[in-house]
Order: C-alpha cells, then structure tokens, then sequence
C-alpha cells in the first residue's frame, strides 16, 4: 500500500475543515443521484457542475440537486470544479477518467474503475503523472458497521479470516438494463460480483488463483458465475448473477469464530459474530444519507490532507479485483470489444 505522506499538501486546495470541495459530476443517471443526495450530508463539499450526453435529463438534474449544467465534458473539466464523480457505465470509465487527472482534477471512480487492468494501469498511470488522487467508489469498506466491525474484531479477535463466502444474484433485473449490454461492458461479474472480489481481497490479500465456472445469456454477457479463490490468507467462494434470485449476505469465517454481514452486505447495517466459546456479539450501526456519502467525505478529507491514494481503497486493492474479474472473464470466454 502506497499513501502518500500527510505532512505537506500536494494540492492546490486549501487545506482546512472549511476547505469547500467543489464537485462536478459525470452522467446523470441513478447512482448519480445517490450521490448527489448523499452529498447534502458531505461537509464543506458542494456540486458545482454536471455535464451528460443528453441534456434534457441533464436539467432536470440540476433543477433538484444544483449545479451548473455544462454544454461539452471539456466545459465541465474546465468548470473549476476540484473533484470529478464518474458515474457513467463502466465502459467509458477510462477515458473519461484520464481526462480528468490530465486537467488536474482529482477523480473518484463508480466501481468496476474499468472494465480490465491494462485499462486501470492506464488510469493510475496518469493519476501518479498528474499527481492527483484517483480512487475507485467501492462502498463497503467507508459504512460505519464496516469500519464498527473492523475495529471490534481489533478489539475482540476472531483469529485471521481464513474463507470469505459472498454472493448476490437478482433475478428481476430488466431485460433493457445496462447489466446486459455487450457494449456497455455489463455482466453480472463487473456489475455485481466485483463487491464479492473487494470483500475477498480486503479479508484475505491478493489472489493467487481464481477458478471460474458460469453461463453467458443470449446478449454475449455473463448471466451467472461461480468462483473459488485462493489468496495470500485464505480462500473465497463468491457468486453472482443476472438470472437467479439469491440474498446477499457475507460470511468470514476463523479459528475463533465467524461473522455474519447480513444482506444486504454491501449496504452493511448488521453484523453477528458467533465466537467459538459461545458467546454472540450482534453490532448494528445503521447508515444515513443512502450510504455513498461516507466514501465521499474520506475522499474529500483525502483531497485536503494532500493524499494521492487512500489507504482503505488503495490502488493495490482495485488492482488486485479487476485481476480476479479478468480471469473469470477469459475462463468464461467473454471479451469485449477492444480487448
């Protein structure tokens, strides 16, 4: 894990509790207004600017949430904002990513941060030269029930965590929906099952080896897909998919006991922790403001403190996810286009 030192800024922003992180945003589509209603609870942080290929959606957005629509992408980069939230589909995430760490804008990223690695080492190629702060918005680890866990198992130790079992699969996803788009790079692996492989790498290090079975459906994306992993600390059994319904909860298990991450894992809320000597701790530490504002305050409080990298969704994690998605893929034989 590479994090900058937080004794001298990197960047041009005033360093502060007040320094006001000025937002612009990318798409406007749903999780874009996640995040928009979850910055209303970001201190010091404000949208100034939005641009999306269609403007009609564009100007209803602004009218509820503020910001200044921006005719071109060019114009939003160029909009003084400090910070860029890309909330498009995942297979314009690079370039668009790119752009904005070349124009000195520091670039939060919606999960998958790309669709491959040689595309994620493009985007962290240009963070490291542009001397910005890139980091990928993958969620869990930023709620306080994560982050409650965590520091209770420090406390009250379980042993290290030696299986990570995680899976989720909607059933009632539209036919329409993006999830099933070749073009747009969908699939249950890159769309869902890419929070199973961060629960996995988080817990258990690096993976070693990923075997993959799984089915694609009638659009060349993958529907389905069972993976067993073996990693630096352990070993992971992880699903997910488009055409079963399954509820997703997590479960890590150790020497000294498990902990069930009751569903929905990746909005965590709840945990038990069942020790082998029998006694149960339940933990439950609701979240507000949908959720995507805590990973939105760490990044702010990042941008102030000068860091180029966070040190709970490092570079080395986001890295190590896409490497498990392209290995399922290519056991799969699913490539998309350019690849």
């Amino acid at each position: 894990m590479n994090v900058a030192p937080a004794t001298k800024p990197l960047f041009d922003v005033p360093v502060g509790d007040t320094a006001v992180i000025r937002w612009g945003i990318v798409g406007t589509g749903r999780i874009a207004r996640r995040f928009a209603q979850g910055l209303a609870h970001v201190p010091a942080a404000q949208l100034t600017a939005l641009w999306s290929r269609r403007p009609e959606p564009a100007a209803v957005f602004a009218e509820e949430y503020g910001g200044t629509v921006c005719a071109r992408f060019e114009a939003l980069l160029a909009s003084g904002i400090d910070a860029l939230y890309i909330a498009t589909l995942q297979d314009s995430h690079v370039d668009y990513a790119v752009a904005a760490l070349e124009a000195g804008l520091h670039v939060l990223c919606e999960k998958p941060a790309t669709i491959n690695a040689p595309q994620l080492e493009r985007v962290l190629a240009a963070a490291r030269k542009a001397q910005r702060l890139f980091m990928e918005a993958m969620k869990p680890p930023f709620y306080p029930l994560y982050r409650a866990l965590r520091a209770h198992l420090a406390a009250d130790p379980i042993g290290d965590i030696g299986l990570v079992r995680a899976g989720c699969s909607a059933a009632n996803v539209p036919p329409d929906h993006p999830s099933f788009s070749f073009e747009h790079a969908g699939g249950a692996l890159l769309d869902i099952g890419i929070y199973e492989m961060f629960l996995a790498v988080d817990w258990l290090g690096a993976p070693l080896e990923v075997q993959t079975l799984g089915r694609l459906g009638p659009t060349g994306v993958d529907t389905f897909a069972s993976l067993n992993s073996q990693h630096e600390r352990g070993i992971a059994q992880l699903f997910c998919g488009l055409d079963l319904y399954g509820k997703g909860d997590a479960l890590l298990l150790a020497p000294g006991g498990h902990v069930t991450i009751h569903e929905n894992w990746w909005n965590p809320a709840r945990a038990t922790i069942r020790y082998g000597d029998g006694r149960v701790v339940e933990l439950d530490v609701p979240f507000e403001g949908g959720g995507l504002n805590y990973e939105t305050a760490h990044f702010c409080e990042l941008i102030r403190a000068g860091q180029l990298e966070s040190p709970l969704m490092p570079h080395a994690k986001s890295l190590q996810m896409i490497a498990m998605a392209d290995a399922a893929r290519a056991a799969l034989g699913l490539r998309f286009a350019g690849e």
